[in-house]
């Protein structure tokens, strides 16, 4: 907790000079005696006992209003503003070869779908400063988010994927096009698209050599990750019984034609065939669009003052009841 108007607290020194005001005449006695000695016998009241409550109440009151009048704030969380560094876009095929099952995901066997929606999520993460976009493609692409902060948002997108979400092929460089559309009226010192497919382009009426140099024509570096084992895989398919079993097919990328994307754009190619090499593929993608920022950090307050304030009146309420009552009247 923190106070706005820390200098208010000074006079909390005031504090007991108002108390001794208002009690000291209270102190003489209404009725004099010429010998009070008669009168030491008798047995004190709870009522002249209990009289000291008043002055603690009234201090009490007076101590709460002038934290009030503080401003007692408590931070809740740290924003940022960003001057915008990076923009990004993840191209990621939803094709039905993403139903290959050559990946390990928490020792279990899975397709490359999840895993890599796995590691876009761990990467969207890591990425707090940057604007991103997610488009899957597959015979077309499908924005799934346009250019955004809000991080949260991304990853649940992200989560919407499925396989075959659009309609099935491989667009490689229809993909491309899309996410540059995303960044030509960007003004980010620097704009990535960082691709990932299983498959040869065969769908699309723009070829992924064009697209790529569209993308160098518009400073827009573009990283290719091709995902899979480049051998027959493990495919699940549906027998006439209505349940699962699986087929081997071989499940292959063009290689060359990533590299030349990569190589036209400034970016670099990767090759994923495991987990592993996914996950080191996006951290390495992390460290390399690093880009110095400046960034302003500040503190979001919630006003405390009230909760004292209420309680500052309710016990001068108190006290100056009980001042008119019985406590307040000597015998």
């Amino acid at each position: 907790m923190t106070f706005l108007h820390p200098w208010f607290l000074l006079l909390l020194l005031a504090a007991p000079l108002l108390v001794w005001l208002r009690y000291s005449r209270r102190r003489r006695a209404p009725l004099r005696f010429s010998d009070g000695r008669a009168l030491r016998g008798l047995p004190g009241s709870w009522v002249a006992r209990a009289r000291v409550v008043l002055p603690v109440l009234y201090t009490a009151g007076l101590a709460l209003i002038v934290i009030a009048l503080a401003r007692p704030q408590v931070g809740l969380d740290e924003s940022r503003v960003d001057r915008e560094a990076i923009d990004l876009v993840l191209l990621i095929d939803v094709s039905s070869s993403m139903l290959a099952e050559d990946f390990y995901l928490e020792d279990r066997r899975v397709n490359r779908m999840e895993v890599c929606v796995h590691a876009a999520k761990d990467f969207i993460r890591r990425r707090r400063d940057d604007r991103i976009s997610v488009i899957a493609f597959a015979g077309v692409p499908y924005v799934m988010a346009p250019l955004t902060f809000d991080h949260g948002w991304l990853v649940q997108q992200v989560d919407r994927i499925e396989i075959a979400m659009v309609r099935d092929g491989t667009a490689i460089g229809s993909a491309i096009a899309s996410g540059l559309n995303r960044l030509r009226d960007s003004e980010a010192e620097s704009r990535v698209i960082v691709l990932l497919t299983d498959g040869v382009n065969n769908a699309g009426a723009i070829s992924p050599e064009n697209a790529a140099r569209a993308a160098a024509a518009l400073g827009v570096r573009v990283h290719t990750i091709g995902a899979g084992t480049q051998t027959y895989a493990p495919f699940p398919v549906r027998d006439p019984f209505g349940g699962q079993r699986y087929v081997r097919q071989l499940a292959v990328f063009d290689e060359d034609q990533l590299k030349r994307i990569a190589d036209i754009t400034g970016g670099q190619y990767f090759h994923a065939d495991d987990t592993e090499a996914l996950t080191r593929i996006y951290e390495e993608i992390d460290e390399l669009e690093r880009t110095e920022i400046e960034v302003e950090e500040y503190t979001r307050y919630e006003e405390r003052f009230m909760p004292f304030l209420l309680w500052a009146v309710g016990l001068l309420a108190l006290e100056r009841v009980l001042a008119v009552a019985r406590l307040g009247r000597w015998p």
